[in-house]
């Protein structure tokens, strides 16, 4: 008998990741029922039958099913990324103060050069600020779903975040001008 099936764990081949395993009650009054406790695997499957999605009442139990949530997260992974440029764009859009500062150097030959330097600002007490930081705890949130998402460690949910993840940076990001400073090493 292998470790699988002490723990309530189904090894068969009909698709099915997890089986409950029961808690027989006990004498005690706060063990007067059952507990049904699930196993998350540690490892990548293929599966749909008892997956749950985020939350306990979230279970998929049929290729449709599983078909639908790879949908929704391949979504909600295109979203993630969409909104993170988006963010952006709006930063780049409210600077409410932009300042030029310009300041004699020294060049060539004794002469005195003029280096111009742009300070842009943003007031903490605005609309803008305010519609960023409601926009940054959405992002958070959903960057947490799609890590728990993944974390139940099924290959046809990790896909969907990844493939999700792919089309939204490459649907969005494209526009974004990028600015490469080739004397940073840590990226």
């Amino acid at each position: 008998m292998g470790h699988f099936h002490h723990m309530g764990m189904s090894s068969g081949d009909d698709n099915s990741t997890m089986a409950p395993s029961h808690h027989h009650p006990t004498s005690s009054a706060s063990h007067s029922h059952d507990h049904m406790m699930m196993m998350m695997p540690m490892t990548f499957y293929f599966g749909f039958k008892n997956v749950e999605l985020l939350f306990s009442g979230l279970v998929i139990n049929t290729a449709g099913e599983m078909a639908g949530a790879f949908v929704a997260v391949f979504l909600l992974a295109m979203f993630y990324e969409g909104l993170k440029i988006a963010r952006e764009g709006l930063l780049r859009k409210s600077q409410v103060s932009i300042r030029y500062n310009s300041m004699p150097v020294p060049g060539p030959n004794g002469t005195i050069l003029m280096e111009t330097h742009k300070t842009v600002g943003q007031q903490m007490l605005s609309f803008p600020h305010l519609l960023q930081t409601v926009l940054h705890i959405i992002q958070v949130v959903i960057s947490y779903f799609l890590m728990l998402i993944f974390m139940t460690y099924n290959g046809y949910l990790c896909i969907a975040v990844a493939a999700g993840a792919g089309m939204g940076y490459f649907l969005f990001s494209w526009k974004k001008a990028v600015v490469v400073d080739i004397t940073e090493h840590c990226h």
